[in-house]
Protein backbone atom coordinates (compact mmCIF):
# COMPACT_ATOMS: atom_id res chain seq x y z
CA UNK A 1 0.00 0.00 0.00
CA UNK A 2 0.93 3.63 -0.46
CA UNK A 3 -0.24 5.77 2.47
CA UNK A 4 -0.40 9.56 2.39
CA UNK A 5 -0.30 11.13 5.88
CA UNK A 6 -1.53 14.68 6.44
CA UNK A 7 -0.22 16.43 9.56
CA UNK A 8 0.07 20.01 10.83
CA UNK A 9 3.29 19.67 12.85
CA UNK A 10 7.02 19.83 12.03
CA UNK A 11 8.59 16.90 10.20
CA UNK A 12 11.28 15.69 10.97
CA UNK A 13 9.42 15.38 14.27
CA UNK A 14 10.05 17.42 17.38
CA UNK A 15 6.85 16.65 19.30
CA UNK A 16 4.30 13.91 19.95
CA UNK A 17 2.24 13.72 16.76
CA UNK A 18 5.32 13.98 14.55
CA UNK A 19 7.00 11.15 16.49
CA UNK A 20 3.81 9.09 16.21
CA UNK A 21 3.73 9.41 12.43
CA UNK A 22 7.48 8.85 12.04
CA UNK A 23 7.42 5.86 14.40
CA UNK A 24 4.80 3.78 12.69
CA UNK A 25 5.73 4.93 9.18
CA UNK A 26 9.26 3.55 9.55
CA UNK A 27 7.71 0.19 10.42
CA UNK A 28 5.44 0.39 7.37
CA UNK A 29 8.49 0.97 5.20
CA UNK A 30 10.15 -2.12 6.67
CA UNK A 31 7.10 -4.12 5.63
CA UNK A 32 7.33 -2.90 2.04
CA UNK A 33 4.70 -0.14 2.08
CA UNK A 34 5.24 3.34 0.63
CA UNK A 35 4.72 6.41 2.78
CA UNK A 36 4.21 10.10 1.98
CA UNK A 37 3.83 12.81 4.63
CA UNK A 38 2.32 16.20 3.74
CA UNK A 39 2.80 18.94 6.30
CA UNK A 40 3.04 22.70 6.62
CA UNK A 41 5.77 24.49 4.75
CA UNK A 42 6.46 28.22 4.54
CA UNK A 43 5.66 31.11 2.21
CA UNK A 44 7.78 29.43 -0.44
CA UNK A 45 6.63 27.03 -3.12
CA UNK A 46 6.01 23.37 -2.36
CA UNK A 47 9.13 21.65 -1.04
CA UNK A 48 9.96 17.94 -1.24
CA UNK A 49 12.56 15.76 0.42
CA UNK A 50 13.20 12.18 1.50
CA UNK A 51 13.51 11.43 5.22
CA UNK A 52 14.71 7.90 5.93
CA UNK A 53 12.63 6.58 3.04
CA UNK A 54 9.56 8.73 3.80
CA UNK A 55 8.57 11.17 1.06
CA UNK A 56 8.01 14.52 2.79
CA UNK A 57 6.04 17.25 1.01
CA UNK A 58 5.73 20.69 2.60
CA UNK A 59 2.74 22.57 1.22
CA UNK A 60 2.87 26.39 1.35
CA UNK A 61 1.55 27.75 4.63
CA UNK A 62 0.66 31.41 5.21
CA UNK A 63 -0.07 32.15 8.90
CA UNK A 64 -2.85 34.62 8.16
CA UNK A 65 -5.42 34.09 10.93
CA UNK A 66 -8.27 33.08 10.61
CA UNK A 67 -7.80 32.10 6.95
CA UNK A 68 -4.59 30.07 7.31
CA UNK A 69 -6.22 26.61 7.21
CA UNK A 70 -8.34 27.51 4.20
CA UNK A 71 -5.33 28.88 2.31
CA UNK A 72 -3.13 25.94 3.31
CA UNK A 73 -5.90 23.57 2.23
CA UNK A 74 -5.93 24.98 -1.29
CA UNK A 75 -2.25 24.12 -1.77
CA UNK A 76 -2.49 20.80 0.08
CA UNK A 77 -5.49 19.54 -1.90
CA UNK A 78 -3.69 20.25 -5.17
CA UNK A 79 -0.88 18.00 -3.94
CA UNK A 80 -3.31 15.28 -2.83
CA UNK A 81 -5.04 15.44 -6.21
CA UNK A 82 -1.69 14.92 -7.98
CA UNK A 83 -1.00 11.83 -5.83
CA UNK A 84 -4.39 10.14 -6.19
CA UNK A 85 -3.37 7.82 -9.03
CA UNK A 86 -0.74 6.02 -6.93
CA UNK A 87 -1.91 6.46 -3.33
CA UNK A 88 -4.26 3.98 -1.62
CA UNK A 89 -5.25 5.76 1.61
CA UNK A 90 -5.12 9.27 3.07
CA UNK A 91 -4.43 9.25 6.82
CA UNK A 92 -5.19 12.57 8.54
CA UNK A 93 -3.89 13.44 12.01
CA UNK A 94 -5.52 16.10 14.19
CA UNK A 95 -5.37 18.72 15.53
CA UNK A 96 -5.72 21.44 12.91
CA UNK A 97 -5.12 19.89 9.52
CA UNK A 98 -7.08 21.41 6.65
CA UNK A 99 -10.11 19.68 5.20
CA UNK A 100 -8.93 17.14 2.61
CA UNK A 101 -11.06 16.63 -0.48
CA UNK A 102 -10.32 13.37 -2.29
CA UNK A 103 -11.96 10.30 -3.75
CA UNK A 104 -9.50 8.13 -1.81
CA UNK A 105 -10.46 6.39 1.46
CA UNK A 106 -9.79 8.68 4.43
CA UNK A 107 -8.84 7.63 7.95
CA UNK A 108 -8.60 10.33 10.61
CA UNK A 109 -6.77 9.78 13.90
CA UNK A 110 -7.80 12.08 16.75
CA UNK A 111 -4.79 12.66 18.97
CA UNK A 112 -6.42 15.17 21.30
CA UNK A 113 -9.81 16.77 20.58
CA UNK A 114 -9.69 20.54 20.44
CA UNK A 115 -12.94 20.87 22.36
CA UNK A 116 -11.63 18.76 25.24
CA UNK A 117 -8.31 20.58 25.38
CA UNK A 118 -10.16 23.89 25.49
CA UNK A 119 -12.30 22.68 28.39
CA UNK A 120 -9.22 21.95 30.51
CA UNK A 121 -7.35 25.15 29.64
CA UNK A 122 -7.56 28.22 31.85
CA UNK A 123 -7.88 31.86 30.77
CA UNK A 124 -4.70 33.61 31.88
CA UNK A 125 -4.19 36.11 29.07
CA UNK A 126 -5.74 37.60 25.94
CA UNK A 127 -4.00 34.84 23.97
CA UNK A 128 -5.59 32.07 26.06
CA UNK A 129 -9.01 33.76 25.82
CA UNK A 130 -8.77 34.01 22.02
CA UNK A 131 -7.57 30.40 21.85
CA UNK A 132 -10.53 29.21 23.91
CA UNK A 133 -13.03 31.10 21.75
CA UNK A 134 -11.33 29.93 18.57
CA UNK A 135 -11.42 26.32 19.74
CA UNK A 136 -15.18 26.41 20.22
CA UNK A 137 -16.23 28.40 17.18
CA UNK A 138 -13.49 27.68 14.59
CA UNK A 139 -11.54 24.51 15.40
CA UNK A 140 -14.46 22.41 16.68
CA UNK A 141 -16.60 22.96 13.55
CA UNK A 142 -13.57 22.10 11.42
CA UNK A 143 -13.01 18.85 13.34
CA UNK A 144 -16.69 17.99 12.83
CA UNK A 145 -16.24 18.47 9.08
CA UNK A 146 -13.12 16.28 9.13
CA UNK A 147 -15.04 13.55 10.94
CA UNK A 148 -17.96 13.80 8.53
CA UNK A 149 -15.64 13.51 5.50
CA UNK A 150 -13.72 10.50 6.88
CA UNK A 151 -14.45 6.83 6.27
CA UNK A 152 -12.79 5.72 9.51
CA UNK A 153 -12.22 7.58 12.79
CA UNK A 154 -9.65 6.36 15.29
CA UNK A 155 -8.35 7.62 18.63
CA UNK A 156 -4.96 7.22 20.32
CA UNK A 157 -6.45 6.19 23.67
CA UNK A 158 -9.68 5.06 25.29
CA UNK A 159 -9.90 8.41 27.07
CA UNK A 160 -9.77 10.31 23.79
CA UNK A 161 -12.44 7.98 22.43
CA UNK A 162 -14.66 8.88 25.40
CA UNK A 163 -14.12 12.58 24.71
CA UNK A 164 -15.37 12.04 21.16
CA UNK A 165 -18.89 11.65 22.48
CA UNK A 166 -18.93 15.44 22.19
CA UNK A 167 -18.49 14.87 18.44
CA UNK A 168 -21.52 12.54 18.28
CA UNK A 169 -19.37 9.39 18.04
CA UNK A 170 -19.83 6.17 20.01
CA UNK A 171 -16.53 5.58 21.89
CA UNK A 172 -17.22 1.86 22.27
CA UNK A 173 -17.19 1.40 18.52
CA UNK A 174 -14.11 3.49 17.72
CA UNK A 175 -10.82 1.87 16.77
CA UNK A 176 -7.98 2.65 19.20
CA UNK A 177 -4.59 3.08 17.53
CA UNK A 178 -2.27 3.71 20.46
CA UNK A 179 0.80 5.88 20.50
CA UNK A 180 4.03 3.90 20.58
CA UNK A 181 7.72 4.00 21.40
CA UNK A 182 10.96 2.58 20.02
CA UNK A 183 11.70 0.17 22.85
CA UNK A 184 15.08 -0.74 21.35
CA UNK A 185 16.27 2.86 21.61
CA UNK A 186 14.57 3.91 24.84
CA UNK A 187 16.04 1.20 27.05
CA UNK A 188 16.79 0.93 30.78
CA UNK A 189 20.32 1.38 32.06
CA UNK A 190 21.82 0.13 35.30
CA UNK A 191 22.34 3.19 37.49
CA UNK A 192 25.42 3.69 39.60
CA UNK A 193 24.72 4.39 43.23
CA UNK A 194 25.15 8.06 44.01
CA UNK A 195 24.03 10.57 46.60
CA UNK A 196 22.08 12.86 44.28
CA UNK A 197 18.50 12.02 43.29
CA UNK A 198 17.47 13.24 39.84
CA UNK A 199 13.79 14.06 39.29
CA UNK A 200 12.89 14.42 35.61
CA UNK A 201 10.08 16.11 33.69
CA UNK A 202 9.95 16.05 29.87
CA UNK A 203 7.33 17.92 27.86
CA UNK A 204 6.04 21.33 26.87
CA UNK A 205 6.68 24.18 29.27
CA UNK A 206 3.03 25.23 29.40
CA UNK A 207 0.79 25.91 32.38
CA UNK A 208 -1.60 23.06 31.43
CA UNK A 209 1.27 20.58 31.77
CA UNK A 210 1.41 21.28 35.50
CA UNK A 211 4.98 22.57 35.35
CA UNK A 212 4.33 25.38 37.84
CA UNK A 213 2.92 22.81 40.26
CA UNK A 214 6.12 20.81 39.85
CA UNK A 215 8.25 23.91 40.44
CA UNK A 216 6.31 24.66 43.65
CA UNK A 217 6.80 21.04 44.62
CA UNK A 218 10.53 21.38 43.95
CA UNK A 219 10.77 24.44 46.19
CA UNK A 220 9.12 22.55 49.05
CA UNK A 221 11.26 19.43 48.66
CA UNK A 222 14.54 21.27 48.17
CA UNK A 223 13.95 23.07 51.47
CA UNK A 224 13.72 19.70 53.19
CA UNK A 225 16.49 17.77 51.43
CA UNK A 226 19.79 18.70 49.87
CA UNK A 227 20.08 15.65 47.61
CA UNK A 228 17.12 16.27 45.30
CA UNK A 229 17.62 17.87 41.87
CA UNK A 230 14.95 18.64 39.28
CA UNK A 231 15.43 18.63 35.50
CA UNK A 232 12.87 20.24 33.18
CA UNK A 233 13.38 19.14 29.56
CA UNK A 234 11.48 20.82 26.72
CA UNK A 235 10.38 24.16 25.35
CA UNK A 236 7.16 26.15 25.42
CA UNK A 237 5.51 29.52 25.90
CA UNK A 238 5.95 29.47 29.71
CA UNK A 239 9.64 28.54 29.75
CA UNK A 240 10.82 32.10 30.44
CA UNK A 241 8.29 32.52 33.27
CA UNK A 242 9.41 29.24 34.81
CA UNK A 243 13.05 30.26 34.72
CA UNK A 244 12.24 33.62 36.30
CA UNK A 245 10.17 32.02 39.03
CA UNK A 246 12.86 29.43 39.73
CA UNK A 247 15.42 32.21 40.12
CA UNK A 248 13.17 34.13 42.52
CA UNK A 249 12.82 30.94 44.56
CA UNK A 250 16.59 30.62 44.76
CA UNK A 251 16.59 27.26 42.99
CA UNK A 252 19.22 27.95 40.31
CA UNK A 253 21.50 25.23 41.71
CA UNK A 254 18.72 22.70 42.17
CA UNK A 255 16.50 23.14 39.11
CA UNK A 256 17.79 22.86 35.54
CA UNK A 257 16.01 23.86 32.33
CA UNK A 258 17.67 22.15 29.36
CA UNK A 259 15.37 23.27 26.55
CA UNK A 260 14.68 20.86 23.69
CA UNK A 261 17.18 17.98 23.45
CA UNK A 262 18.10 15.67 20.60
CA UNK A 263 17.18 12.01 20.95
CA UNK A 264 20.58 10.81 22.15
CA UNK A 265 20.72 13.38 24.95
CA UNK A 266 17.07 12.80 25.80
CA UNK A 267 17.46 9.06 26.30
CA UNK A 268 20.49 9.75 28.50
CA UNK A 269 18.36 12.05 30.65
CA UNK A 270 15.79 9.29 31.08
CA UNK A 271 18.44 6.72 31.91
CA UNK A 272 20.16 8.95 34.47
CA UNK A 273 16.94 9.92 36.27
CA UNK A 274 15.68 8.35 39.49
CA UNK A 275 12.05 9.33 38.97
CA UNK A 276 9.93 10.63 36.12
CA UNK A 277 7.23 13.10 37.16
CA UNK A 278 4.43 14.11 34.78
CA UNK A 279 1.96 16.55 36.43
CA UNK A 280 -0.23 17.50 33.43
CA UNK A 281 -3.90 18.50 33.64
CA UNK A 282 -5.06 16.62 30.53
CA UNK A 283 -3.51 14.30 27.92
CA UNK A 284 -4.26 12.18 24.86
CA UNK A 285 -1.59 9.51 25.23
CA UNK A 286 1.73 11.30 25.89
CA UNK A 287 4.81 10.11 24.02
CA UNK A 288 7.17 11.18 26.80
CA UNK A 289 5.34 9.01 29.34
CA UNK A 290 5.82 5.97 27.11
CA UNK A 291 9.49 6.85 26.57
CA UNK A 292 10.10 7.11 30.32
CA UNK A 293 8.33 3.80 30.94
CA UNK A 294 10.34 2.16 28.16
CA UNK A 295 13.49 3.30 29.96
CA UNK A 296 12.29 1.49 33.07
CA UNK A 297 11.71 4.62 35.12
CA UNK A 298 9.37 4.68 38.11
CA UNK A 299 6.58 7.09 37.20
CA UNK A 300 4.56 9.61 39.20
CA UNK A 301 1.83 11.11 37.00
CA UNK A 302 -1.45 12.91 37.46
CA UNK A 303 -4.62 10.85 37.32
CA UNK A 304 -6.03 12.38 34.15
CA UNK A 305 -7.18 11.06 30.79
CA UNK A 306 -4.33 9.59 28.79
CA UNK A 307 -2.06 9.02 31.78
CA UNK A 308 -4.65 6.76 33.38
CA UNK A 309 -4.94 4.70 30.19
CA UNK A 310 -1.40 3.39 30.55
CA UNK A 311 -0.62 3.73 34.28
CA UNK A 312 -2.18 1.28 36.75
CA UNK A 313 -1.79 2.94 40.13
CA UNK A 314 0.63 1.07 42.36
CA UNK A 315 1.61 -1.45 39.68
CA UNK A 316 3.54 0.34 36.92
CA UNK A 317 3.45 3.86 38.33
CA UNK A 318 1.86 6.17 40.87
CA UNK A 319 -1.15 8.37 40.08
CA UNK A 320 -1.84 11.57 42.02
CA UNK A 321 -4.60 14.18 41.67
CA UNK A 322 -3.89 17.04 39.23
CA UNK A 323 -3.17 20.54 40.54
CA UNK A 324 -1.97 19.11 43.88
CA UNK A 325 1.72 20.00 44.38
CA UNK A 326 1.59 18.89 48.04
CA UNK A 327 0.43 15.37 47.16
CA UNK A 328 2.97 15.31 44.35
CA UNK A 329 5.71 16.17 46.88
CA UNK A 330 4.52 13.49 49.30
CA UNK A 331 4.59 10.85 46.55
CA UNK A 332 8.12 11.84 45.52
CA UNK A 333 9.34 11.69 49.13
CA UNK A 334 7.75 8.30 49.74
CA UNK A 335 9.17 6.79 46.57
CA UNK A 336 12.57 8.37 45.98
CA UNK A 337 14.43 6.34 48.64
CA UNK A 338 12.46 3.10 48.22
CA UNK A 339 14.82 1.26 45.88
CA UNK A 340 12.85 -2.00 45.93
CA UNK A 341 9.54 -0.36 45.04
CA UNK A 342 11.17 1.85 42.38
CA UNK A 343 12.64 -1.28 40.81
CA UNK A 344 9.25 -3.01 40.76
CA UNK A 345 7.49 -0.01 39.23
CA UNK A 346 10.22 0.51 36.64
CA UNK A 347 10.27 -3.15 35.62
CA UNK A 348 6.48 -3.28 35.32
CA UNK A 349 6.52 -0.04 33.31
CA UNK A 350 8.97 -1.55 30.85
CA UNK A 351 6.87 -4.73 30.62
CA UNK A 352 3.79 -2.61 29.81
CA UNK A 353 5.60 -1.04 26.87
CA UNK A 354 6.90 -4.35 25.54
CA UNK A 355 3.45 -5.90 25.74
CA UNK A 356 1.40 -3.19 24.05
CA UNK A 357 3.14 0.01 23.03
CA UNK A 358 6.01 -0.90 20.69
CA UNK A 359 5.91 0.48 17.17
CA UNK A 360 5.73 -3.09 15.85
CA UNK A 361 2.46 -3.62 17.74
CA UNK A 362 1.08 -0.20 16.82
CA UNK A 363 1.99 -0.55 13.12
CA UNK A 364 0.31 -3.96 12.94
CA UNK A 365 -2.93 -2.51 14.28
CA UNK A 366 -2.74 0.39 11.84
CA UNK A 367 -2.15 -1.90 8.85
CA UNK A 368 -5.11 -4.04 9.96
CA UNK A 369 -7.21 -0.87 10.00
CA UNK A 370 -5.97 0.10 6.53
CA UNK A 371 -6.73 -3.37 5.16
CA UNK A 372 -10.21 -3.29 6.63
CA UNK A 373 -10.83 0.10 5.05
CA UNK A 374 -9.43 -0.90 1.64
CA UNK A 375 -11.75 -3.90 1.63
CA UNK A 376 -14.65 -1.47 1.67
CA UNK A 377 -15.41 -1.43 5.38
CA UNK A 378 -15.72 1.62 7.61
CA UNK A 379 -14.97 1.78 11.31
CA UNK A 380 -16.34 5.27 11.95
CA UNK A 381 -18.95 3.55 14.09
CA UNK A 382 -17.28 0.17 14.42
CA UNK A 383 -17.55 -1.14 10.86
Amino acid sequence: MHICNVISVPFPPCEGIGHYVYGYCTKLLEEGHQVTVITRGSFHKTQRENLDGIEVIRAPFIPLYPFYLYLHGIFLNKIVKSLESHVDIVHIHTPLPPLVRTSLPIITTIHSPILSDSKYSTIRSIYSLVSKISARFVSYPLEMKLIASSDTITAVSASVAQDLRNYHLDPVQLCILHNGVNEQFFTPKQKKSQGEKQILYVGRMDHEKGVFDLLNCAQHLCSKRSDLFFNFVGDGRDLTKLKQKSKKMGLEDRVTFTGQLDRDKLVQMYQDADLFVFPSYHEGLPTVLLEAMSCGLPIIATDVRGNGDVIVNGENGILVPPKSPNELAESILSLVDDERYKCVLGKNARNTIEAKYTWNAVAKNIVDCYTHLCNGNSKKQGG
